[in-house]
C-alpha cells in the first residue's frame, strides 16, 4: 500500500483541504483509498462523514480496518506541530510527502526548518521518499510564489502546484466532495492547476 503524508507543523497551512482533495482524486481513478485523520480537530473525518455513498469510496482508517487492509493507497492528514519522534515515525511509513504552504512570508519562513528536515531525510533515504511543496491559496508569479521558490532553490524541492483560493473547494467540502467529484465546468480552472501535482502523484 502506498502512503502519502500531507504535513506542515504550522497550523492554517491548508493540510486538510489538500488531504481531502488528494484522496478525492485518487478515489476518482478507481483506487481503493483509505484516509487517516491525525489532526485534533478531525476535520477530514467530518468531511468523510458528509460524503454520499454514491461517490467513490474513501475509507476512514479508524473505522474500516478490514477495508483498509485492502487499500491501494492511504492519505494521512497530519496534525499541526508534527515534529521530533512523531515526525520521524511518520516519515518512515510513507513514500510521498506533500507540504502545503500558505501565502505569507511568516508561513514560508516558519516552514523552512521543517523543509530542511525533510530535505535531509530525502537525501538519507536516497530516492525512497518523494517530497514536494504546494502553494495554497497562492497564484504563480506573485510575490509570495517568488519568495517560496527562492527558499526552495536552496533545498532542491519542487513546487508541485499553486492552488488558488476558490469557493469551489469550500462548497465541495460541505458535501463531503473534492473538486474531482463536482461537475467539471464548476472547477475547470482549479482542475487545470492540479495537472503537475497529478503527474507527480502518478509517478511510481
Amino acid at each position: 500500500m502506498q502512503t502519502i503524508l500531507i504535513a506542515n507543523p504550522k497550523g492554517g497551512s491548508g493540510k486538510t483541504t489538500l488531504s481531502t482533495n488528494v484522496a478525492g482524486y485518487l478515489a476518482s481513478t478507481g483506487r481503493h483509498v483509505a484516509m487517516l485523520d491525525l489532526d485534533r480537530q478531525k476535520s477530514a473525518n467530518l468531511w468523510l462523514a458528509q460524503r454520499d455513498s454514491s461517490l467513490p469510496i474513501i475509507w476512514p482508517m479508524q473505522d474500516e480496518r478490514k477495508n483498509v487492509e485492502k487499500a491501494d493507497v492511504m492519505v494521512i492528514d497530519s496534525p499541526a506541530g508534527l515534529h521530533g519522534k512523531n515526525l520521524d515515525h511518520a516519515i518512515k511509513l510513507v513514500e510521498k510527502i506533500i507540504v502545503p504552504i500558505a501565502p505569507s512570508l511568516f508561513d514560508i519562513q516558519a516552514s523552512y526548518d521543517f523543509l530542511q528536515v525533510l530535505s535531509a531525510v530525502k537525501a538519507a533515504r536516497k530516492g525512497h521518499v518523494q517530497i514536494g511543496v504546494v502553494g495554497m491559496r497562492m497564484a504563480p508569479r506573485t510575490r509570495a510564489a517568488v519568495t517560496l521558490e527562492q527558499f526552495l532553490e536552496q533545498l532542491d524541492l519542487p513546487v508541485l502546484a499553486y492552488l488558488r483560493e476558490a469557493q469551489v473547494y469550500v462548497n465541495a467540502a460541505f458535501e463531503g466532495k473534492s473538486i474531482f467529484d463536482v461537475a467539471p465546468h464548476l472547477a475547470e480552472q482549479d482542475l487545470e492547476q492540479w495537472a503537475d501535482l497529478i503527474k507527480w502523484l502518478e509517478q511510481p
